[in-house]
């Protein structure tokens, strides 16, 4: 518990002094997010924040992780780099989103072979299609939902909060630091990043997040449950993205637009605001969706396999159910 505290704290510092330095580098390089009408901000705002985000996540892991994990995070670490890396070139000079596309799927190659990978099946590629399917769809999903100040960062630190809980619960050290260097980090950086935000993460900053939280799903094991439980806590953990990117893709596709391609105000967050609440209430309440989502993520874990198929179930339902209101209430983010 000490080591676990040290690599929180130690990451909300680093995170802390290392969001301004950030923020001027992003000024001195000119990497700035412009605004333009999809997007919510009036004024130019400097991106590098997810720089400051990987610096805190790794230097709190390499002062103070035990060796042990350093060696297991290796496949981890070069995957969430690459991602970041790409996620750099598209905040600085833009990069078609099939080749950021490509760059996940490299990275979750790495992953697999590093030895993190889904095992649900007895077929390899199967299990290999299932982790690709599943860090691709994560690493986008908060990609995509980086779309209002502190949001894609506060549904991070709720999410990793879980994480982090349940593996304190079933004795987990290499997840739980991980997630506790995770929360100390998008803590120190939502300092800067809530509501009137002064910088963004931008891509290098949300794809290494989604691939740190896909990561950190499939190292979460429940070996005293059925195998379907292990892999329908995480699912339920980051339930809010989820839900954000298959509305989006379903609404894009309703609309007859390329959900992978096609901007636009049609997000959760988009829509909560356009109903009436402000942006800083639009994420709280994002917040409170993914807190919600967490805690029967918990139940799930320490459920009987049927009760816990039934909650799942129903959280799935839940979804669907505001998939299809938000559709009907506000089609593409403008009310009825």
């Amino acid at each position: 518990m000490t080591q676990i505290l040290l690599i929180f704290l130690s990451a909300l510092l680093f995170s802390i002094l290392g969001t301004p330095l950030a923020r001027k580098l992003a000024l001195q390089t000119g990497v700035v997010d412009a605004p333009n009408a999809r997007k919510v901000h009036t004024n130019p705002v400097p991106l590098l924040g997810g720089a400051a985000i990987y610096g805190a996540f790794v230097l709190a892991l390499v002062a103070f992780g035990d060796r042990f994990y350093i060696r297991e995070l290796v496949a981890i670490l070069l995957g969430a780099t690459l991602v970041s890396l790409f996620g750099l070139v598209d905040d600085r000079w833009g990069l078609h989103a099939y080749l950021k596309l490509a760059g996940q799927v490299l990275a979750g190659v790495i992953l697999i072979l590093g030895g993190a990978q889904v095992r649900l099946f007895d077929s390899v590629a199967m299990n290999w299609a299932v982790t690709l399917v599943w860090v691709v769809g994560i690493t986008n999903a908060l990609n995509l939902l980086d779309n209002m100040d502190g949001l894609s960062a506060g549904t991070t630190t709720v999410a990793a909060a879980f994480f982090l809980l349940l593996a304190a619960m079933s004795g987990q050290a290499l997840v739980g630091a991980m997630a506790a260097a995770l929360v100390g980090a998008c803590i120190g950086f939502l300092r800067y990043n809530l509501n009137p935000a002064t910088i963004f993460m931008g891509d290098t900053g949300s794809l290494f997040l989604g691939f740190l939280l896909a990561s950190i799903a499939i190292k979460l094991r429940f070996p005293e449950n059925v195998p379907w439980v292990t892999w329908l806590v995480p699912v339920c953990v980051l339930g809010l993205p989820i839900l954000d990117t298959s509305l989006v893709f379903f609404s894009r596709l309703r609309r007859g637009k390329n959900p992978m391609t096609t901007p636009g105000k049609d997000h959760v967050s988009h829509r909560l605001a356009a109903l009436g609440l402000t942006k800083r209430e639009a994420v709280l309440v994002c917040y409170l969706i993914g807190g919600a989502c967490g805690m029967v993520a918990v139940f799930v874990s320490q459920a009987e396999a049927l009760d816990g198929y039934v909650a799942a179930g129903l959280l799935a339902g839940a979804i669907v159910a505001a998939i299809a209101w938000f559709e009907w209430r506000c089609p593409a983010g403008v009310p009825r």
